[in-house]
């Protein structure tokens, strides 16, 4: 991804957040990360997010996606010892079309991504609802038609271990200067 597109999407994600109603501070501001997977394709394969805290032991973040943007499908393993992450989202803003494994709906809300999903157990969130993810758990997320802002409370984040169904995806975004 270039600067200029991790510019334009972060300047976006703070719109979001701010529409929101969620108080940052201007270290926060400048602390957006913007992960593309590594497809070159952020606007409809990608997250904004910012790290509030990330200790041993919890961690709590903001995530936006924009309308149709789509986190690929994925799950956390055991890293360093202790069980794979477990996270619950909340909804803030927007419509969360969330997708684990279950049950699979009869067809689901979300258009499919450009990347590889097997699970279609569908949870949909609105403002102020939640649900909580466990460890080693396959799920893949989508912004509903005004995008979305997503409150994550979880156990220490390790999502650079994160597996991937796709495996063309990696984690850690790479920003051409």
């Amino acid at each position: 991804m270039t600067r200029q597109e991790y510019n334009r999407q972060a300047a976006e994600a703070l719109a979001y957040l701010e529409r929101a109603h969620i108080a940052l501070t201007e270290e926060e501001k400048r602390s957006v990360e913007v992960a593309d997977f590594g497809m070159g394709m952020v606007r409809e394969l990608g997250l904004q997010l910012i790290v509030y805290i990330n200790t041993d032991r919890v961690c709590a973040k903001e995530m936006v996606l924009l309308p149709g943007q789509t986190c690929p499908e994925h799950w956390h393993v055991p890293t360093d010892g202790r069980p794979g992450k477990e996270e619950t989202f909340r909804c803030r803003a927007g419509e969360v079309y969330l997708y684990v494994e279950g049950e699979p709906a009869e067809s689901i809300r979300a258009k499919l991504p450009p990347s590889e999903v097997t699970v279609f157990h569908e949870v949909i969130l609105h403002p102020g609802e939640q649900y909580t993810i466990m460890p080693e758990t396959k799920h893949w997320f989508q912004g509903g038609p005004e995008g979305a802002v997503i409150s994550e409370f979880s156990t220490r984040s390790t999502d650079e271990t994160d597996i991937f169904t796709d495996k063309r995806l990696i984690r850690s975004p790479e920003i051409e200067e």
